[in-house]
């Protein structure tokens, strides 16, 4: 877990005397770091009692085809490409802008599998 709060320093390196102490709202939670497995995911509860869904590992994802608007749910096989980090290409870690090799060719993740829990992406060739 991180800390996400306002700094004690300001930007020209002085110090800034808060007003509040740290916060448990200000805590962030660890990344979802979804792989390329058999379905599981987590329940996270948000601020408000809202919910998210976070996606440990997956093995399926919605494809659409902007071609003809057609959407098949397709078995990821690969990370191909993330320009996030090269890193994760080699963990085969599913994030948003990562280019995953389906059954159907190469296509771009456009959800964000540690916030909605699901694979959504769009066909490149």
């Amino acid at each position: 877990m991180q800390w996400q709060g306002e700094s004690v320093r300001k930007v020209t390196g002085g110090r800034r005397r808060p007003a509040a102490m740290k916060r448990r709202t200000e805590i962030g939670l660890a990344p979802a770091d979804t792989h390329i497995g058999e379905d599981r995911s987590r329940i996270i509860r948000t601020t408000g009692g809202n919910e998210k869904i976070r996606a440990l590992r997956a093995s399926f994802a919605n494809v659409t085809n902007p071609a003809n608007g057609e959407t098949k749910k397709v078995r990821i096989e690969t990370v191909e490409k993330n320009t996030a980090n090269p890193n994760f290409v080699r963990r085969n870690l599913l994030t948003k802008g990562a280019v995953i090799k389906t059954e159907l060719g190469h296509a771009k993740i456009t959800s964000r599998p540690g916030q909605d829990g699901i694979i959504n992406a769009l066909l490149l060739e």
